[in-house]
């Protein structure tokens, strides 16, 4: 693979300018970005280092070797070079619509020779050359199929991985290492420089994801694009859609209409509800593809179905149609486990939703069907189990079904805020895998603390600290770390009303769940982590996002006020 050598020793820059006190460059001009790099010639070496440090990211990379001699000033003559490839190619096309905001530079992308059909994708940025380089060889290890190696010097940033997917988490990490300044949307005059050294890494779990409930609100399809932009930036990739429950059901079924048109005009408070056409929904799942994150959608059965019984009274055990629900209870509403129009439906719409869906998953639910007990339960979860297996897809469920007979490959998500549950162990002796969401530390729905002015604490007021400090691998009693497939962090959404709220309750939670699935174990410090996180509130409040000031992480001082998104209300903590 070519390596591009600068075609002349990198200028010295000038030190990094905020957002808020930064010229605009104009999109038509990206020499400017040049001009300021000239300029820092005469303020002298001390305002050579990068501004970031190479061990700043978020998560913890498995390997870090920082080289202080040196470090990669980007340019207005910087150019993007990337294997023949089209997977290595999307991702650095989305690299340069990453960078081409803030710094106003054109950052043309090109391929370089054809690899052979096993060497690695590199990714290359340097000054523009003539004519490609000659390919050097590099030590590289099995990054595997998320991991990438990030070489960063003065002559070159080389990134490296064994697929696509590894690529692209290079580039999250390469965004972190340059200025918070890269997250503002307009161009920006600053010193656009790389921290010099290597970074080797590799994910702990290979399932990383978030919840978001979009049943007890209705959230746009923008929205939801949103959501899953954070998470590929915190290298989570895995986004479970909580699509139907007793308020609202918010995926169209063409064999069962009235599920949306009649089901899906509702949500908690009384607001209109809303539901996503099988175009949105393929939109969604094309989004989240490119961004390296699966969809896992859930359709919870038994229980959580007032809105399906409100669209179709057949399906309830006494056949009459119950009123819309606008309210947060659970457990009062079930399909009827005894009438066989129950499993036709149910094939039906699961049938539908994984024709939709190209991941592994279908999420069945299964918690809180508290009218459906014993072997009814049992054998009602048994019969689910076989009809999302005859989909092809992998059942996914709430830990409540640990009881029902064990199918092959079959997930439990663990939910509980008690670890010593016998129960799912035996389910895991018997195969199953766990994802981890307990919901004490994982559930980013609960208060940060009790003045938090959404949210719940029914399992316990959740800042950053508690989100952090415990061992997906060592969690649960009695069950091994080989039978962790990942974690998960949920967000409920009963009290949560608008993408502002979303992001509040999101940040600064959510990197910590993300360490926690991607770094290795050796590499969980709270001391190191909030010292860490804290660098990312200024990105943040520069890409507009609202986030929680938790008084455990040492924020800088004087932040930017995120624009365009409004924080919730009569929060003092709140930027």
């Amino acid at each position: 693979m070519s390596s591009l050598p600068l075609s002349s020793p990198a200028p010295e820059p000038t030190p990094t300018a905020t957002v808020a006190d930064s010229a605009a460059v104009p999109a038509h001009q990206p020499e400017a970005g040049d001009l300021a790099v000239l300029a820092a010639r005469a303020a002298g070496d001390d305002l050579l280092a990068p501004a970031v440090r190479l061990d700043s990211v978020v998560p913890a990379p498995e390997r870090v070797e920082p080289d202080p001699t040196a470090s990669f000033v980007l340019t207005g003559g910087t150019a993007i070079r990337v294997s023949a490839h089209p997977g290595a190619r999307a991702v650095a096309d989305h690299l340069a619509e990453l960078l081409r905001p803030a710094t106003g530079f054109l950052l043309p992308v090109a391929d370089t020779r054809a690899v052979g059909p096993t060497g690695p994708l590199t990714l290359t940025l340097a000054a523009t050359p003539a004519s490609p380089a000659p390919a050097v060889e590099r030590p590289t290890t099995d990054l595997g199929a998320e991991g990438y190696r990030l070489d960063v010097t003065t002559a070159e940033v080389r990134l490296v991985a064994d697929t696509p997917t590894g690529l692209f988490y290079g580039v999250q990490t390469l965004r972190q290492l340059l200025p918070a300044a890269v997250e503002n949307p307009t161009p920006v005059t600053t010193r656009w420089s790389l921290p010099g050294g290597t970074i080797l890494d590799r994910p702990r779990f290979p399932y990383r994801g978030a919840m978001l409930d979009v049943a007890r609100h209705f959230f746009a399809v923008e929205d939801v694009l949103r959501v899953i932009d954070h998470l590929a930036r915190y290298k989570l990739n895995h986004l479970h859609l909580h699509l139907t429950d007793d308020q609202g059901w918010r995926i169209a079924v063409d064999s069962w209409p009235k599920l949306t048109t009649v089901g899906g005009a509702s949500e908690v408070g009384g607001g209109p509800g809303g539901h996503y056409t099988k175009a949105d929904y393929r939109r969604i799942v094309s989004h989240a593809a490119a961004r390296h994150v699966t969809l896992v959608p859930e359709i919870d059965l038994p229980g959580h179905t007032n809105a399906a019984l409100v669209a179709y009274p057949q399906l309830a055990p006494d056949k009459l149609a119950p009123p819309p629900y606008t309210g947060t209870e659970v457990g009062f509403s079930y399909v009827d486990p005894a009438d066989e129009q129950t499993y036709d439906f149910i094939a039906d719409v699961l049938g539908e939703v994984a024709a939709l869906t190209p991941g592994p998953w279908l999420h069945i639910g299964g918690d809180e069907a508290f009218k459906v007990k014993g072997a009814v339960y049992t054998d009602f979860v048994e019969r689910a189990q076989r009809i999302v297996a005859d989909t092809g897809k992998t059942v996914v469920g709430w830990h409540q079904l640990a009881p029902a007979a064990h199918l092959d490959g079959r997930v439990l998500q663990w939910w509980g805020t008690d670890a010593d549950d016998p129960t799912t162990a035996d389910a895991v002796r018997r195969g199953a895998r766990l994802i981890l969401s307990p919901g004490n530390h994982a559930y980013l729905d609960m208060k940060y603390a009790e003045d938090t002015p959404i949210g719940h604490d029914w399992a316990g007021l959740i800042d950053v600290r508690r989100a952090y400090d415990w061992d997906p691998g060592t969690h649960v009693a009695g069950v091994p770390t080989a039978a962790v497939l990942g974690v998960e962090a949920p967000l409920w959404t009963e009290s949560v009303t608008s993408l502002a709220d979303i992001e509040f309750m999101l940040f600064p939670r959510l990197p910590a769940i993300a360490e926690l699935g991607w770094s290795p174990r050796a590499a969980h410090d709270w001391a190191g982590f909030r010292e860490r996180l804290a660098g990312h509130g200024p990105r943040w409040s520069t890409a507009g996002i609202t986030f929680h000031r938790s008084p455990e992480i040492p924020w800088p001082a004087t932040p930017t006020v995120p624009r365009q998104h409004r924080a919730p209300q009569n929060d003092p903590t709140t930027p």
